[in-house]
């Protein structure tokens, strides 16, 4: 079990040193939409029910728009705040807010986790949730488990055609770390995952 979990973590850290190094940013997303569907249709620690792995079509994902990249300095000079989440497989994790973003469509607040090695934390909830995206939201980026896009010292590479279902939208038998009011936005951004699809009944890796 263990190991299984290692070597997800491995590959999805691999897959974002990828996705950073490719220079052409619709061949990366192509690539990562892709190494994501094998690794929920095949891995064992795929949050997809084991029992529909199989037959798991793969994520919906809309074609890539680049309107919805951002490279966004990160703005300290916001008041601390702290945020206790309940986890499948950690307990209660606390995030400290370390600054937000300042993006068109609004602000996203900029988490960093307290445990573990620590790891900066940006989920969203925009207003395609409950419809055409998964209602408790979607993750940005979460550097603990890999899911990095980079950027230079004081910014961060924000892309919502990148944006990904957590967990517990497959198997509401995990618990994962939902976007609280600070990370949500009011317009709709169709843009990286969707709902998953039927038959992939929608634990936090």
């Amino acid at each position: 079990m263990s190991l299984a979990l290692l070597d997800w973590r491995r590959r999805v850290g691999h897959l974002y040193a990828e996705v950073r190094a490719e220079p052409d940013v619709v061949a990366a997303h192509d690539h990562w939409r892709r190494t994501r569907d094998d690794l929920l249709r095949t891995h064992p620690e795929s949050p997809v029910p084991q029992a529909q792995r199989a037959r798991y079509p793969g994520a919906p994902v809309t074609a890539y728009d680049p309107r919805l990249r951002f490279d966004a300095p990160l703005d300290t000079g916001v008041p601390p705040k702290r945020m206790h989440a309940r986890t499948g497989t950690d307990g209660i994790v606390s995030f400290d807010r370390i600054g937000c973003v300042h993006l068109p469509g609004g602000d996203l607040d900029v988490w960093w986790l307290g445990c573990y090695g620590g790891g900066i934390f940006i989920p969203v909830k925009d207003g395609s949730a409950g419809s055409a995206t998964y209602g408790g939201g979607r993750y940005l980026i979460d550097t603990v488990k890999g899911a990095d896009l980079g950027g230079d010292e004081g910014r961060l590479i924000l892309d919502f055609n990148f944006a990904y279902n957590p967990s517990c939208a497959y198997d509401p038998g995990w618990a994962c770390p939902l976007a609280p009011a600070g990370n949500t936005l009011a317009t709709p951004l169709l843009a990286g995952e969707l709902m998953p699809a039927p038959g992939a009944a929608s634990r936090d890796r």
